[in-house]
């Protein structure tokens, strides 16, 4: 494998963004974006070259430094690639969706004053992400992913003018930090037990880290590797938005549509997956770390997906889709399904960016509407955007024969497989969950596609409104065609030709990768499974091929489940919409509990961003003015002043005065002597 190659792919994306960024005046805005979709471009050629090689060609996985920065106490910290099969498909899945939304940001923001300043984010975006898949280290794992969350910050607060845009990327930054504290403890934690911070150091050490206890009191004890992988998976967390953390995805709706794509489907939340299957040698050896991967999954997985259920803006429903899916490959983790995880990160990345990049579509048509209340009957306008969204859906919901059916079910089974402790309640969240998601995918298509136009209607009632963000673009740049009388088009090709791109792997990907991908042992060494825990192993005896997993799936509890989930939204978003008002009636207490999202940022801003700041104006005011201003420097200052006022009185300057103050010491010091004479 030619070294030269492997890095390339990374900066190419990254010589792009500096160019675009740096001179964007004098290449212009043709240049900017011709410039950085080329070089996505080659890089996602050269990343494929390198999955034929790794897969087809049968190349061993390659691993080696590229650049040493130092060298502390025998600990190396340096820029270094490990190509596997693991990474080689993670290359080929970021690269091909980055230049789907590199081509696609052509069109969409085509009149934004920022266009050149966005194309250098979104390669510097591609840039990170290839960074951090490819690291052989955590040094390098850590700077990809802080650079993912630095850009990402730039991004959700590209229209910096709207408040909403500041507060949503100082959300997701303060969050995916506090996740990111955990993070840094379990790398400090591997490099305290193993001196090293390369891989194949921390994973050969993982049996006996697994022996050691880290006391917590005098009495009790933590195993060390279940506290590691715990903080670890903390900073997957932050970055994939499981509950608690996950509170910044949905805001990060204020950024543009195309980075919403880049986001949400193949660089910043798969992150935390990726992470944890490239660890897997790690969480292996720690069955409460398992478990607890498990709950936080199967938890994120139906109660986030309810959410879009209630929700009317439509990039937001197909967010808290990716929340919910993104807990169905956590549960994967959690019962050692690692591939299974990874196969559904790969599916999920063609039909989540395609749901993504279609609803802007529609947005650009509405002139930047997203209120699917203010939708209804595009479908006859729009033809090409609302095949491909019913393409993305039907493979959402997990159809059978489309890509999402053969990932979403294998994770159903395999946790049905499991014997791990919350295996039976992640379960039952997963497979609830299949519900969930046809009820609020297809009450989206239900909305925007068909039955009444209600884009000529006037607006909704304000108290209607669930509180969803202002609409995307630019402030002064919302128009609606309402004011203009004119009926909405198809979009230009720049926009339905990625749209078309991803929805030919969205159908195919799926039933021609699940035999060598999941049941075929693709992964190789890559994936380190336990023979007790491989419950893939065991499915794989049952894998007649993918014809016939989805003929069995047609009779399987998630088909029916799905079924009745696209019926109820017919029913009562399209036959009968009385039927989901007087559903809100009946449930009032769970809509508004749905509406404030369980509360979480009610919480998050009301107590405890509140006993931040009171805890911060405490040690402002009692330990910053009154302890360390007042008592230790202002304080010492007066003790001094007041000790040389007395002593002033003292030095007069005076020979008698002298004479004096000498007599008397001499008298205390006799008075001693004679005091303590012995006779």
């Amino acid at each position: 494998m030619n070294p030269s190659v492997l890095i390339a792919v990374p900066l190419l994306p990254l010589l792009a963004a500096v160019i675009a960024g740096l001179g964007g005046r004098l290449i212009g805005r043709a240049g900017a974006h011709t410039l950085t979709c080329a070089a996505v471009a080659v890089s996602c050629a050269l990343s494929l070259m390198v999955l034929k090689q790794t897969y087809w060609d049968g190349a061993p996985a390659y691993e080696a430094p590229v650049y040493t920065w130092l060298v502390s106490d025998g600990m190396h910290m340096e820029v270094g690639f490990l190509i596997d099969r693991l990474t080689a498909l993670m290359m080929a899945v970021v690269s091909f969706v980055s230049l789907c939304v590199h081509v696609y940001t052509i069109g969409y923001m085509s009149d934004d004053p920022g266009y050149t300043r966005f194309f250098s984010y979104i390669s510097l975006f591609t840039f990170s992400m290839l960074m951090l898949v490819m690291a052989n280290n955590f040094m390098q794992l850590f700077f990809g992913w802080e650079a993912v969350g630095l850009v990402s910050y730039l991004l959700i607060g590209f229209w910096y003018t709207r408040p909403s845009a500041i507060f949503a990327n100082l959300k997701a930054f303060i969050v995916n930090r506090i996740g990111d504290f955990g993070f840094v403890l379990g790398i400090a934690a591997i490099a305290y037990f193993t001196r090293s911070l390369a891989y194949r150091d921390a994973f050969a050490a993982a049996p006996q880290i697994a022996q050691a206890l880290i006391p917590v009191s005098s009495t009790s004890a933590v195993g060390a590797l279940t506290l590691i992988c715990i903080c670890l998976f903390i900073g997957a967390m932050g970055k994939s938005a499981q509950v608690p953390l996950h509170v910044w995805l949905p805001d990060s709706m204020e950024g543009p549509t195309p980075i919403s794509a880049l986001i949400h489907a193949a660089t910043m939340v798969t992150a935390g997956i990726f992470m944890v299957a490239r660890m897997s040698p790690l969480f292996e050896y720690s069955d409460a770390a398992l478990s607890f991967v498990l709950v936080i999954g199967a938890t994120t997985a139906f109660f986030m997906g309810l959410l879009g259920v209630v929700n009317n803006d439509i990039k937001r429903v197909i967010a808290y889709s990716t929340l919910s899916q993104l807990g169905y490959m956590t549960v994967a983790l959690g019962v050692s399904a690692y591939g299974a995880a990874i196969f559904h990160l790969m599916t999920h990345a063609f039909f989540k960016a395609l749901l993504f990049l279609a609803a802007g579509s529609v947005i650009i048509a509405l002139h930047h509407e997203q209120d699917m209340r203010r939708m209804g009957g595009l479908a006859k306008y729009m033809p090409i955007t609302a095949v491909t969204c019913w393409i993305g859906a039907l493979a959402l919901v997990g159809t059978p024969f489309f890509s999402g059916f053969y990932s979403k079910d294998a994770i159903i089974e395999a946790v049905g497989e499991s014997h791990r402790w919350g295996a039976t309640y992640a379960y039952w969240c997963v497979l609830c969950g299949v519900f969930v998601t046809a009820l609020y995918t297809f009450r989206m298509l239900f909305l925007t596609f068909h039955g009444p136009e209600r884009f000529r209607a006037a607006a909704p009632p304000a108290a209607a409104h669930d509180g969803g963000p202002a609409a995307d673009g630019p402030a002064d740049d919302r128009h609606d065609d309402r004011a203009h009388g004119g009926a909405p088009h198809e979009s230009p090709a720049v926009v339905t030709a990625p749209l078309i791109a991803l929805a030919i792997p969205s159908i195919l990907i799926g039933a021609f990768t699940v035999g060598p991908v999941l049941f075929g042992g693709y992964f190789g060494p890559s994936i380190f499974v336990l023979s007790a825990n491989n419950v893939v192993g065991r499915l794989a005896t049952q894998f007649g091929g993918p014809v016939q997993f989805a003929l069995h799936g047609l009779a399987a509890p998630p088909f029916w489940l799905a079924l009745a989930g696209a019926v109820t939204a017919w029913a009562c978003f399209l036959w009968r919409p009385v039927w989901a008002d007087d559903a809100v009636r009946s449930f009032g207490w769970l809509y508004r509990t749905l509406t404030h999202k369980y509360y979480f940022d009610w919480f998050n801003e009301r107590i405890l961003a509140a006993l931040t700041r009171l805890i911060g104006v405490g040690l402002w005011k009692g330990g910053d003015e009154l302890l360390i201003d007042g008592a230790m420097v202002n304080g010492s200052a007066a003790t001094v002043g007041w000790a040389g006022s007395l002593l002033r009185r003292v030095q007069s300057g005076y020979l008698y005065s002298y004479a004096f103050w000498m007599m008397i010491g001499l008298a205390v010091l006799l008075g001693w002597f004679l005091a303590h004479a012995r006779y």
